[in-house]
Parts: structure tokens; sequence; C-alpha cells
């Protein structure tokens, strides 16, 4: 037996033990067919089983598991609801997860304040519903904030439609206690009750978008934002994505900033539609959802203009929604427009690349080349607003070719992105996924400057090892049920 092998096996059989008296049996998924579930998140192109599963229950055992991982030399991932979609919680190198899933509170609401003290493993929406009442809300919403974490969110520094105008994250978390890498536990930026624990240097910042590789953060300070007076949802229909996408810079250039702006291409509504029966018209090119919100003076004016706006590019129709009812309903099949897919294809591959607002026709009519080129369908919904596309590249698993071809696609739309002075992503993350194209939007100097923090936090480097950082690794290092060669 290879002799790495085999002190691998025996690290994990003396990990087991030492995790089985910390914790006993309940808390620890070790059955094959349970560590099946935690072989990946959203990004399913690369599978790995990690070795063991721990479900803590508080930050203290947070950190002696952490500290029982390092006496055995074995990596560890925290993980939350696993709807991240770069492969950032890959388990390599038969790492342990640590799955956040039960520290689940909202702790503490402090409303005078505005703010609110939630574990790691709350539920992004959940903290809105808690406060809903008191007509605040918590403002990042990701399309998958009915199953995605807070934790997660600040891994990645996780957006959503209504970013354009309240910023992500990094805007609403004051603070946070994290597991560092060698078990110690301290605190970053500003507690529940104002008070700051450290000084100098922004660490809070630092850590927020580090995909989990600085420690596993454990309870999240969130701030707290006055829920809207009012709102205003409008549908523009447009025949095409050049249309609805100049009626975007138009928008932003007279002065307007909407709460968001979603764009969907034909073949995404017509799936969206088939799912939800919302009313969509299916003829359409593309379709722009456009929600303003703030005091009700004021909003009606702004209406106005967006729909001439929207007229002046062209939209055969403005809609509006009526009611609450209405409202809830499109944004619903707008944050589902990812689980439609399924009635198009097996399977997906979701991009993230950014460009310049004003860049949107040409990434449009470039994803659209690449779907030729391909033979691959490849519907588009994504933040218009803020330039951030979303096309999904369908293929199916079986056929190895259509997933190769899947691959080539993706990564010439993000090198397009980069031509266009964009970026490789807006709030998924680089993961396994894109490590290869930190070398392409970064400089040596700047990765080394990344890399000397990231040592800084984990000098083992045993905290969600080989992310983000290009390192030489394929697809097929993780995924043995797949051979994948690009």
């Amino acid at each position: 037996m290879n002799l790495d092998v085999n002190r691998a096996i025996t690290a994990h059989t003396a990990l087991l033990e030492d995790l089985r008296r910390l914790l006993g049996t309940e808390q620890i998924l070790s059955d094959p067919l349970d560590l099946l579930v935690y072989e990946c998140d959203a990004y399913t192109l690369e599978k790995k089983i990690p070795s063991l599963v721990v479900l803590p229950n508080s930050t203290f055992e947070v950190a002696e598991i952490v500290r029982c991982c390092n006496k055995h030399g074995v990596p560890f991932i925290p993980r939350g609801a696993g709807t991240n979609l770069s492969g950032a919680i890959l388990p390599i190198e038969n790492a342990v997860i640590i799955s956040l899933t039960r520290m689940n509170k909202v702790l503490q609401v402090d409303i005078e304040n505005r703010r609110a003290l939630v574990e790691s493993g709350c539920v992004n929406l959940w903290i809105t519903n808690a406060v809903r009442s008191a007509g605040l809300l918590y403002a990042p919403d990701p399309s998958s904030q009915t199953a995605c974490t807070i934790g997660g969110n600040v891994a990645t520094n996780s957006g959503g439609p209504h970013t354009l105008k309240y910023g992500v994250t990094t805007n609403h978390v004051l603070g946070f206690e994290m597991v560092l890498p060698d078990g110690e536990v301290t605190w970053l930026g500003t507690t529940l009750n104002g008070g700051e624990e450290t000084g100098g240097l922004d660490l809070r910042g630092a850590v927020i978008g580090c995909e989990g590789m600085f420690g596993v953060v454990t309870r999240v300070v969130v701030n707290l934002i006055p829920a809207p007076q009012s709102w205003r949802t409008l549908l523009g229909v447009f025949s095409s994505v050049e249309d609805a996408s100049q009626a975007v810079s138009d928008i932003i250039a007279s002065g307007i900033v909407p709460a968001a702006l979603e764009m969907m291409d034909q073949l995404i509504t017509q799936a969206v539609e088939a799912a939800y029966k919302f009313g969509f018209p299916l003829d359409a090119g593309a379709l722009l959802i456009v929600e303003l919100d703030g005091l009700e003076a004021d909003l009606e004016n702004q209406a106005i203009d967006v729909e001439r706006l929207c007229l002046a590019n062209n939209a055969t129709e403005v809609r509006r929604a009526r009611t609450d009812k209405q409202r809830a309903d499109l944004w619903k099949c707008r944050k589902r427009a990812f689980g439609a897919i399924g009635r198009l294809s097996p399977n997906f591959l979701t991009q993230d690349g950014v460009v310049p607002r004003s860049k949107l026709p040409e990434i449009m009519r470039f994803i659209q080349h690449t779907s030729v080129k391909f033979n691959l369908r490849i519907p588009n919904v994504f933040h218009a607003g803020d330039g951030n596309i979303h096309p999904l590249i369908l293929y199916n698993e079986a056929i190895p070719e259509e997933v190769v071809r899947a691959v080539q696609a993706g990564n010439e739309i993000l090198d397009r992105c980069l031509e266009l002075g964009g970026s490789v992503s807006g709030e998924h993350g680089i993961g396994v996924e894109k490590a290869s194209f930190m070398e392409k939007q970064f400089s040596k100097t700047d990765i080394e400057a990344m890399m000397t923090l990231r040592r800084i936090f984990d000098p083992e480097q045993r905290c969600n090892p080989h992310k983000m950082f290009p390192n030489g690794k394929r697809c097929m290092d993780f995924a043995p049920r797949r051979q994948i060669s690009v």
C-alpha cells in the first residue's frame, strides 16, 4: 500500500476515535451513503467524498473539532447549505467537512440599533422573517436565500438582485466570531453591543469573501435596514437583449438607482413560464424586471421615467405589479429560474462573469455565438444593473463529450468578460472551478499578496485547501467517477 495512503487511513481512524469521544456518534457522519450527500456543492462537475462530516452545535465544539484535525494533520472545510456554485467546499485531500447547519439560530435582535446576532448556519431569509414585524429587513438577497446560510454568504461575499442599490454581504456584516485554523476563537469587527474588538486593519473585510480559507465563522452580527415605505415593480418586454441592455444603461444614466434591475432572455423565460405560469410573453426576446423602492412621494415619477426609457428603447409593453401578490409572484419566478432549467436539461453549468453595463449587448452576442459554436443551449438570467451575468450552459453529464464542450464554452465566456474589462466572478466565488483564471485576472504580485495574507491566518493551509489559487490541480484530480480533459 502507498505510504501516504496508509498514513491517511491511520490519521482518519485516530481522528474518528477522538471526535467520537468529543461529540458522541450522533454528530458524526461516516457511512458512505451519508457522506455522498456532501461530495459537492451546486457546482456538480467536480465531486469528492469527504472522509467524515461533523455537525457541531456550538463554537466550543467547532474549536475542539479544528484542534482534533490539527492534531492528526487532517484538512477541514467549513460548509453551510451547499448552495455555492464554484466548488468552494469540495472536500479535497479526504478532508473533514464541518457542517454548520445545526448552528442556525437568530440569537439576539437589537431593534434600537438595527442589528442582529445570528449563528453562521442561519438561513438568510430567516433574519428578515425575524425582524419583519419591526419594519426591518436584511438586505442581501441571493436567489437561494430560502436555503443559503449566513456563514456561506460571508465566505463568498454573496450578492443578489437587490444589492444593486443596497450593496453585498460585506456592506451588511458588521462583525463575526471565527475559529482560527489553530483552534483559537477570535472576534473580528463590531460586536452586537457596538464594541470594536479589532483596531487598525480591517480584518473583518479581509475575511469576507475568502471562501472559508481563513477559519470557521460561527456567529455573525448583521446590519438591519428599514423596510422601504413603498415600491414600484415593472416588467419591460423587449424583442431583443440589446434593446433591454440599452434600457438598463439609460435608466442608470438618468440618475435613477433601482433597487433591482434583472434580465431574463427568451429561453429562460419560456422555462420559467412553463414551471410557474406567471403569464410571461413567450415571444419576447428579453424581459427586464425593474424594482424601485423608497419614499412614496417620489416613486411614481421614477416609475414614469423608467417606463419612458423602456419604451424609448423599443419595449413593446411595460407592465406593473399592482398588488403585493403580483410582486411576490414575479420575484418568485426570477429567484427560482435556476430550478426551472430542469425542464430544459438534466445538467447545467452556471457562470458568474461581470462586464461593464455598457458591454452587456456585446457579451450577450458573444454568448449566443458561443452557444452556436459548441452546439449547446445557453439561456441567460442575470443582474443587469451591475453587469453580473449568469449564462446557464446546458449539457448532459451522461455524454462525456458534452461535458467537455460545456467547460470549454464557460471558459471562453469568462475569457471574453476579462477582455471586456470585467471579472470572472461577481458573487459565486472562485472555488476550484475558476482557480486557473486568477492568473489571467491578477498579476503574480497580486496573487502572492493574497496568498501571504492567507498564510498569516492559516500557515499550514489546512483550512479549505486547494481553493481559489492556481496550483496545477485539475478537474480529474477531484472527480473519480468521470474524466474531463480540456
